[in-house]
């Protein structure tokens, strides 16, 4: 089933796992939207800069970011209302995890490249 799936914290430098993140998942045939706020364009996708930009609805969101740019995220990702969060390893954040729980959103710390090649995304 295709998702419209936020990548928090994508990336223009192929190298890295958020941007690997947007082509897989374009791959897999989902609709891609990455959010930076230094970017304009990513892998030829516009980028919002923030989460409160996005459009809505949003299935899925897939952090890419660390901690400490992730709490502040929370009103955001709260007045969004994805179906989960996914914290990719690094991005982990027990506090924001919790908070999101709480607030009836889905949870999970995995990566979102091994979720798309198992089919378990």
């Amino acid at each position: 089933m295709s998702e419209t799936v936020a990548v928090i914290g994508a990336s223009t430098k192929a190298e890295r796992y958020s941007n690997k993140a947007v082509r897989l998942l374009r791959e897999y045939g989902h609709t891609v939207l990455p959010v930076n706020p230094a970017q304009e364009t990513i892998e030829g996708l516009p980028v919002s800069r923030t989460i409160d930009a996005l459009p809505r609805p949003v299935d899925t969101v897939t952090m890419y970011v660390s901690p400490a740019h992730s709490a502040p995220l929370l009103p955001a990702l709260l007045a969004l209302k994805p179906r989960r969060v996914i914290f990719n390893p690094g991005a982990e954040n027990p506090v924001l995890e919790s908070a999101l729980e709480k607030a009836g959103i889905g949870v999970e710390e995995a990566c979102t490249l091994v979720l798309l090649r198992t089919n378990q995304f």
